[in-house]
């Protein structure tokens, strides 16, 4: 014979019902967390926002109809392509040669740590307009230049006055001085990854060029390709000041025109909508690039 009990019987619910209670958690009272300062300069921006594009749509001053005008003009849709043009070859040229630099200072040869130290020094320490007018005036400083033994007699020379044109020499200059910092870029991005990585991949026996390739640069990738993206912006934007060499980029074209018309603020806005318009589109390329590259490292 063995003995049981029932369960209590609760005259409200019934027999066989136990009573629900709430414990722990459950007992709780959830109150959403309130930000009225959040909310007060969210409506802060917006009437300042409004109050700013009011400005812009009824002020005469900006002259709309003369923006219109010239916005998609041929001559500044010439100069945005010259300017695009610097920026390509200026951050194509300018990042190879820094990959270059970068690698001599994190190499074992004092030799080459010494000379890639002394070229980032020596065209970060100089401004770019400096630079852009020394190679813009190189046929000044050196009238021909002669191939033969040093210090000794030549083989043969040319005229140097018109080696370097223009353009040439924009390009030259941006890219020379865009490597100077390209290089700490990429020596920061690399410098950054563990080393335990090439550790693990030299006892592997994987070959140096293969762990640089597949190993160090995808990983570093992600170090440099934020500030990589912002030297490319500054390098687009920057390309204004070879307005010195009349080259005619987007900022000097513009220039030129207010200069016939007099209409110094719409052509102005002109410049300032495509910088705005093709930085967007550079921040754009930048955050897939970015999303490639993360792939295995972020959520």
């Amino acid at each position: 014979m063995s003995l049981t009990s029932d369960p209590p019987i609760d005259r409200a619910t019934g027999p066989h019902t136990a009573v629900p209670t709430a414990t722990g958690h459950d007992a709780l009272t959830v109150v959403p967390v309130r930000h009225p300062w959040r909310w007060a300069a969210v409506a802060a921006t917006a009437v300042v926002l409004a109050q700013f594009l009011h400005g812009l749509i009824t002020n005469p001053g900006w002259e709309w109809d003369v923006f219109a005008q010239f916005f998609t003009a041929g001559t500044i849709l010439k100069a945005v392509w010259v300017t695009l043009q610097l920026t390509l070859y200026g951050t194509v040229l300018g990042f190879a040669l820094g990959i270059v630099l970068a690698f001599m200072r994190l190499s074992g040869s004092p030799f080459l740590r010494a000379v890639a130290y002394a070229y980032i020094w020596a065209f970060r320490s100089i401004p770019l307009i400096v630079q852009l007018l020394f190679w813009f005036n190189l046929a000044y400083l050196y009238k021909e230049l002669r191939f033969g033994i040093p210090f000794g007699p030549g083989f043969f020379s040319f005229d140097t006055m018109n080696l370097v044109g223009a353009m040439s020499a924009a390009v030259l200059g941006l890219a020379l001085h865009q490597a100077a910092y390209a290089a700490e870029i990429v020596r920061g991005g690399v410098l950054a990854v563990d080393d335990g990585q090439s550790e693990a991949a030299a006892a592997l026996g994987i070959p140096r060029h293969r762990q640089l390739r597949r190993i160090v640069l995808p990983q570093a990738m992600r170090s440099i390709l934020p500030n990589a993206a912002n030297e490319i912006i500054s390098l687009f934007k920057g390309t204004s000041i070879v307005s010195v060499m009349a080259i005619g980029e987007l900022f000097y074209q513009v220039q030129v025109v207010y200069g016939r018309n007099g209409r110094v603020v719409p052509l102005l806005m002109v410049a300032t909508v495509w910088y705005i318009l093709l930085t967007t589109v550079l921040s754009v390329l930048q955050h897939y690039v970015e999303r490639h590259y993360a792939k295995g490292a972020a959520r």
